[in-house]
């Protein structure tokens, strides 16, 4: 007769989660209660059946007790870590969480204990089982217990834990690192020790590492014997890495571009990151113990994906500053040559040309930001990027905006024609001394298939609409000037404009240097062709010729007949020259006999040649005598004039000085308020001028800048390019008004076409159906035609 109370008491003894105890270490059990409960279950044929209550119970305890139990040590924090006067983990790691002054990490640890015994317990219950049982056969039957936890576990698994977990690996990350940190530091050691310790971030003198090294230590080999490592910490470790990488590459690659990093980067993934994920995943005793051949498949595949996240991220950072990067070079080119080695593993062109295209638009195309800045902006992204990238594709999706912003800016051309002609290192005029062909258009095609060996084609990723067809091919093979003069198109303008600056400089320099304005010529004529600078070369001709007329008249004694002031004239030849301002000035007839006189001698030297004078343009070397004061200087014609008016009368209203010198009144203000600025003439009423006799006579209506005032000195006495441009096209307003006197109505093509026919027979000037759209909508505007329908028409 079996006793079932006995029977049941030695069960609940060999298996006490049958009584609700769950407890570790399990208490040893004798032999004999074996035994017995072997021999009664056996000869009832329960032993099945107490199998299947025990996996139950199991089951149970797991889902109910173990993991709710774990989950209830955060839900009790969670009120703390919400308030600001908690602390949390990744701030500060105390050896005061030893004794519960840290709440959350004492009770991760202690719910990490809990549930590891808890899970050493049931594993022990299933090794009774088996003994029980004795047969080998059972354990193929029953459910890991692991499988049994993980189950419970992620069915309840509360979604602020990942932050838990990520604040508990952030400690394990900075003890692991100590020891490297502490070496790679440049920080004064006595400086050192009044820091907080880098690992626990406690006082030097109150250092826990090595208790909470201990404690993070032991807890991760319990979740590795759980297997719960990387169900619970994999997305909150994954997360963590991808935060430390981004805090380690801008520690220590931010704003610094004259060394390479990309190596100094990869062997800190693998002497750090990926020993610290070893040591996590396979819970050695010490980093001495973390081998190659032991790191799990899984940590390694992980270690490509973080080698691309890397790179990636070094890519984005570099991106970032690339504005930087372009003012730097060449001293940035480490850092350009580390960012092309991303870019040939990790696709970022989309990211580079629309993060560089906004910073460009943000930092310089703005009108705070003069022209000459631009273009060196421009210089020097055209550089770095083709160091970046050969193929010109990004370099011409980039600079495009800025070639459409420059294009609209008035002084573009003179500032670029500036900078490659004047004294001193600039980045055109170091590529103008170069002395390479400016090719253009098709020619800059064609260069491609001559140099067919070296030939590389578009880069994918890039949307093919954005380019112009061939433009990559052209951007490839042109230089720095002739992206430049891409920005408008034309050689021929960026010509008209150099003369114009040439005839400035040789009007106003009065020591005019021949052989530099010859070398620029000539490095020019080697860019842009001889055609285009003929022009150019008959006016430095003239320039010595007029130095040698001048000599002949000068020391001619019967043309020397005592003469007021001696008179260098520029004599040029018009036709080669631009066109000058449309200003006047009306001499005094004094000086206009002397100048008579100049014409007669030049006509007895050259015979059937005679002289048109331009008295606005100029320089006049005066001295002046009032009173006390003796001044000597030069000056332009006009204030010449004004003030050899004021030695007839000391008073003089605007209107009679404008009235006698020819010169509009607004113009005559601003040059008479150069006087006023060195104290010789006086405004005593609006528009009334008077002579100061003494230096220290003022008035109320003074209230002049010099700056103003001196403005005449900056302007030029040639006709703007774009001035020319129209004076060209008004040859042809003849023809226009024959065409719609004689057809009534015409559209732009129409008239553009016939227009074209009579200047490739006349050989007259090229030009757009732009250019003649504003021609024509300016005599819109003036009333001489109208516009209705798409076709012009003449007024009536």
């Amino acid at each position: 007769m079996c006793d079932y109370r006995a029977l049941w008491s030695d069960v609940v003894l060999i298996f006490p989660i049958l009584d609700g105890k769950i407890e570790y270490p399990v208490k040893n059990v004798d032999e004999k209660a074996y035994e017995n409960v072997y021999r009664h279950l056996s000869y009832v044929g329960n032993i099945d059946r107490l199998t299947a209550i025990i996996e139950l119970e199991t089951e149970s305890i797991a889902r109910n007790i173990l993991a709710p139990k774990f989950w209830k040590h955060f839900c009790l924090t969670s009120g703390e870590s919400s308030s600001p006067q908690h602390k949390s983990l990744s701030d500060s790691y105390a050896i005061g969480a030893l004794k519960d002054t840290n709440a959350l990490f004492s009770h991760f640890v202690e719910a990490i204990e809990e549930l590891y015994n808890g899970f050493q317990c049931l594993q022990e219950m299933k090794s009774r089982l088996m003994q029980l049982s004795k047969n080998p056969l059972l354990s193929a039957k029953l459910k890991s217990i692991q499988t049994t936890l993980h189950i419970a576990m992620l069915a309840q698994l509360p979604p602020t834990f990942n932050s838990i977990v990520s604040d508990f690996y952030c400690l394990h990350f900075r003890l692991f690192t100590k020891d490297s940190y502490q070496a790679s530091t440049t920080i004064d050691s006595e400086v050192f020790t009044d820091l907080p310790c880098v690992g626990c971030n406690c006082d030097v003198e109150q250092c826990c590492c090595v208790k909470l090294s201990e404690m993070v230590k032991s807890s991760n080999f319990k979740l590795f014997e759980l297997g719960l490592i990387d169900r619970l910490a994999g997305s909150a470790l994954t997360a963590l890495i991808k935060l430390k990488i981004k805090e380690h590459i801008t520690d220590t690659c931010l704003g610094i571009f004259d060394r390479s990093h990309l190596k100094q980067l990869e062997s800190w993934i693998n002497d750090t990151v990926m020993t610290w994920l070893t040591s996590i995943f396979t819970a050695p005793k010490s980093k001495k113990d973390i081998l190659p051949e032991k790191i799990p498949d899984s940590v390694q595949a992980f270690k490509v994906k973080l080698t691309y996240f890397m790179y990636e991220t070094f890519a984005q950072n570099v991106i970032s500053q690339f504005f930087s990067i372009i003012i730097d070079y060449p001293d940035s080119t480490l850092a350009i040559d580390d960012l092309r080695i991303c870019m040939e593993k990790i696709d970022m062109r989309v990211y580079l040309t629309e993060s560089l295209r906004s910073s460009l638009e943000a930092r310089i195309l703005h009108p705070g930001v003069n022209t000459m800045d631009i273009l060196t902006g421009y210089v020097a992204a055209i550089k770095a990027i083709r160091h970046l990238d050969s193929t010109g594709v990004i370099l011409e999706i980039v600079t495009a905006p800025i070639k459409d912003y420059l294009r609209k800016r008035n002084d573009t051309v003179r500032r670029v024609v500036t900078a490659l002609t004047e004294e001193g290192p600039t980045d055109l005029s170091e590529e103008l001394a170069k002395g390479e062909f400016v090719k253009e258009g098709k020619e800059a095609g064609l260069d491609e298939f001559s140099n067919w060996e070296n030939w590389e084609p578009d880069p994918f990723g890039i949307d093919p609409n954005i380019l112009h067809i061939n433009s990559s091919k052209i951007i490839r093979s042109a230089d720095i000037i002739s992206m430049v003069v891409d920005i408008y198109g034309s050689k021929e303008l960026f010509m008209v404009e150099y003369r114009n600056l040439m005839a400035d400089r040789l009007l106003s320099q009065l020591d005019f240097n021949s052989e530099k304005e010859i070398r620029n010529l000539e490095l020019l004529k080697i860019r842009f062709g001889e055609s285009l600078l003929h022009s150019c070369e008959v006016m430095l001709k003239d320039v010595t010729d007029s130095k040698r007329i001048n000599t002949h008249i000068h020391g001619d004694g019967n043309c020397n007949e005592s003469p007021l002031f001696d008179i260098s004239a520029l004599i040029i030849s018009a036709q080669f020259w631009p066109s000058f301002n449309k200003e006047s000035l009306q001499l005094p007839e004094e000086m206009e006999n002397e100048f008579k006189k100049f014409t007669s001698a030049y006509e007895s030297y050259k015979g059937n040649r005679t002289l048109n004078w331009r008295t606005v343009t100029g320089r006049v070397q005066i001295i002046i005598e009032i009173g006390e004061r003796v001044m000597e200087m030069t000056v332009p014609p006009t204030q010449a004039v004004i003030i050899y008016h004021f030695q007839k009368k000391n008073v003089w209203t605007l209107e009679e000085l404008s009235t006698l010198t020819k010169v509009p009144q607004s113009a005559l203000r601003r040059r008479i308020s150069f006087w006023q600025n060195h104290g010789l003439i006086s405004e005593t009423e609006p528009g009334v001028y008077s002579l100061l006799e003494k230096e220290s006579e003022k008035t109320q209506f003074e209230d002049m800048n010099i700056t103003d005032a001196d403005e005449e000195d900056l302007e030029s006495a040639m006709a703007s390019a774009s001035d020319q441009r129209e004076e060209e096209l008004q040859v042809f307003w003849s023809y226009i008004v024959g065409m719609l006197t004689n057809l009534d109505s015409m559209p732009i093509d129409r008239i553009h076409q016939m227009l074209k026919l009579f200047a490739s027979h006349s050989g007259g000037v090229e030009f757009t159906q732009d250019e003649l759209k504003h021609f024509l909508q300016r005599k819109v505007r003036e009333h001489k035609l109208l516009f209705s329908g798409g076709v012009y028409q003449l007024a009536k």
